[in-house]
């Protein structure tokens, strides 16, 4: 019997992190799983400060240093993908498993803005066949100001 494919992409990276730890030896913790499932339904960005704070609300009991610790395990599988935007803190997303978007930082507010065009995948496409390279990630950020006044 085939397995069924996982549509859901908190299940599908559940998967992925449980086989991550199990290859690296690392225990497969409640805390640990609680701490993927908040992530997975945020939607945008966050920092740790932010997502501690959220979890307390909720009434995890998670500690900054457990919080810490598996935000880093989850960049090393690449369920997470971490941005500093041009400040002194860094900011997360779930890595979108199945949809790659770029950022538009605006300077004055630090607002962000995701965005897709396809005409970045054609410059991907030509960078892999002029230097005979296979790209595997790779970030864009815009900065910039509104040009409408408010």
């Amino acid at each position: 019997m085939k397995e069924k494919e996982v549509t859901d992409p908190f299940e599908a990276a559940k998967r992925i992190f449980t086989e991550y730890l199990e290859q690296r030896g690392h225990r497969k913790t409640p805390e640990r799983f609680t701490i993927l499932k908040e992530i997975y339904s945020t939607e945008g960005h966050f920092d740790i400060e932010t997502l501690y704070i959220r979890m307390k609300n909720h009434k995890y009991r998670v500690s900054r240093a457990t919080l810490y610790n598996t935000i880093e395990l989850l960049l090393d599988c690449g369920l997470v993908t971490k941005h500093q935007f041009g400040t002194n803190y860094a900011q997360f997303e779930k890595a979108t498993l199945y949809k790659q978007h770029d950022h538009f930082i605006f300077e004055d507010s630090g607002e962000v803005i995701e965005f897709y065009n396809p005409l970045i995948d054609d410059i991907k496409t030509q960078v892999e066949k002029q230097y005979n390279v296979e790209i595997h990630l790779y970030s864009l950020t815009f900065y910039g100001t509104s040009k409408t006044k408010k």
